[in-house]
């Protein structure tokens, strides 16, 4: 049986019997997926580039199953009689194995696209270049609030035409998945028809998924990942796949201060909410902040306090926005405003994104290890007013540190650099003194160390009461890290380890 490339949820074949899958990489989504699709009767080959010694634990985890391994590279022969072909999210399309199969006609799909069309009940795409998990955790902890004030034993209304939006009555489960956990695929034969999903979706999972969720949102897109896209037009067109399916009846939620994210709103097939810092028209519906309070208009253009911005305890502007996105697509599921302010309060974020690790040496150690980029670093940067010494570095993404630069020299004392990156970001920096006229004076002083640990015990020497020091890399973690997670717990046990 042959799959269509251009699948949908409609005439999406769920018989996965005789099917014979290849998947490409053997991490979460790679090893979820092939869970999932050998229990459900797919021949499974598993492929990674990795050696059989360095997967003993993922081997392990798959022991139970009838799974074809091959391991140590991609060798073209996995095609043959290949029906479908499934590269994990870190996985290039450009590998000459996934350019055979595109040649040779064979379809391309990942978890997250088998997971919205099996899915059974709606689902919530939340994607952007940050600010995603904080704002699905946020989502899912106002949805849950909703549900517990709710009368038990009501059902989850899918659709209702005369009021133009979710009306989330009653359910039995929220979902939350993506980079949260697990995939969401790893839960797919639990979920039920009166539940919602909540997942994020990465561009590198866009870049081939034919098929969106009932609700789409775009937070913002900023530069990331051109190491992999090549040019920021096409990093932007992968994230507008997750508008590019939707119909009709489908909700869009939109950033409007982002220039990348509101550039979309002509790609919008259904109905528009969207979220940003100023008013809204009259033909316009979502959030805004009205002095010191988070407003929302809804489609019959009446407007609802829904907090002030002093119940928000994350620190930031970007975390502002995140509350506002939050609302909005809350908004879409029927959420009603007392469940989503209950949903804010209390809420201090999760961890890498400027967690408090603890106060030692007179400052406060904060681990933001989720700043992948200049962009993310930059907002981290600026949600301080206290003396900073800041840590950053790793893998560069051949993006620029110019505006990093400028920043840092306005409002970092202590800048320390390490790892790959270290001595690109130091010569951004060290070019653009040069520039400063004799009776401007340098605010930030410049450390280089080899490598992270390193940093830290120079932060240590150099820390001083009244100050903050904050990991905010502004580069991946793929130099001396296996991802931004291990990234942070390394920093938080070194920091707890200072006396």
């Amino acid at each position: 049986m042959q799959l269509c490339e251009c699948m949908s949820k409609k005439d999406f074949v769920k018989d996965w019997s005789g099917l014979k899958v290849l998947i490409i990489g053997a991490a979460r989504q790679g090893l979820a997926l092939a869970r999932y699709l050998s229990m459900h009767g797919a021949k499974v080959i598993l492929n990674d580039r990795q050696r059989d010694d360095e997967l003993k634990s993922a081997r392990d985890t798959l022991k139970d199953l009838q799974i074809d391994w091959s391991l140590g590279g991609h060798p073209i022969s996995l095609l043959e009689g290949v029906d479908l072909v499934c590269p994990s999210g870190g996985v290039p399309l450009s590998i000459p194995l996934i350019r055979e199969a595109r040649s040779r006609g064979i379809p391309l799909s990942n978890d997250s696209q088998v997971f919205i069309e099996a899915c059974p009940c709606p689902v919530v795409g939340i994607t952007g270049s940050a600010g995603k998990t904080t704002t699905a955790t946020l989502l899912s902890l106002m949805v849950k609030s909703e549900v517990e004030r709710t009368t038990i034993g009501q059902q989850l209304q899918k659709f209702d035409s005369s009021k133009k939006f979710f009306q989330l009555i009653s359910t039995s489960q929220i979902w939350l998945g993506g980079n949260i956990g697990q995939p969401l695929i790893s839960s797919l034969d639990d979920m039920q028809s009166d539940d919602l999903a909540i997942i994020e979706l990465s561009s590198f999972q866009l870049e081939l998924m034919t098929v969106s969720p009932e609700v789409a949102a775009v937070l913002n897109i900023k530069p990331d990942h051109l190491d992999r896209h090549g040019a920021m037009d096409n990093y932007l067109s992968m994230k507008a796949r997750i508008l590019e399916f939707q119909n009709r009846d489908d909700w869009a939620v939109l950033g409007r201060d982002d220039q990348g994210s509101w550039s979309l709103i002509d790609r919008v097939r259904g109905s528009l909410l969207s979220f940003g810092l100023g008013e809204l028209t009259a033909d316009q519906s979502g959030t805004f902040l009205k002095r010191k309070d988070i407003i929302l208009q809804g489609i019959d253009n009446k407007e609802t306090r829904l907090m002030s911005r002093q119940d928000i305890g994350l620190r930031g502007d970007h975390n502002l926005a995140n509350v506002l996105a939050a609302c909005t697509i809350a908004y879409a599921v029927g959420v009603s405003s007392e469940a989503m302010r209950r949903g804010v309060l209390g809420f201090e974020g999760i961890p890498h994104r400027l967690e408090f690790v603890r106060s030692w040496g007179g400052a406060r150690w904060f681990n933001d290890s989720i700043a992948t980029t200049p962009d993310r670093a930059i907002a981290g940067i600026n949600s301080f007013d206290e003396p900073l010494i800041l840590l950053a570095g790793g893998k560069d993404k051949e993006l620029s540190w110019d505006e990093f630069a400028e920043v840092t020299e306005q409002k970092v004392n202590y800048l320390i650099l390490f790892g790959e990156s270290s001595e690109k970001i130091s010569s951004v920096l060290y070019e653009q003194k040069k520039n400063y006229r004799p009776e401007q004076k340098s605010k930030c002083q410049i450390i280089c160390r080899k490598n992270l640990h390193q940093a830290v015990k120079t932060a240590a020497q150099v820390v001083f009461p009244g100050s903050v020091v904050l990991l905010s890399p502004g580069a991946t973690s793929y130099d001396e890290f296996h991802d931004f997670e291990d990234r942070g717990e390394a920093f938080k046990r070194w920091v707890m380890q200072l006396q």
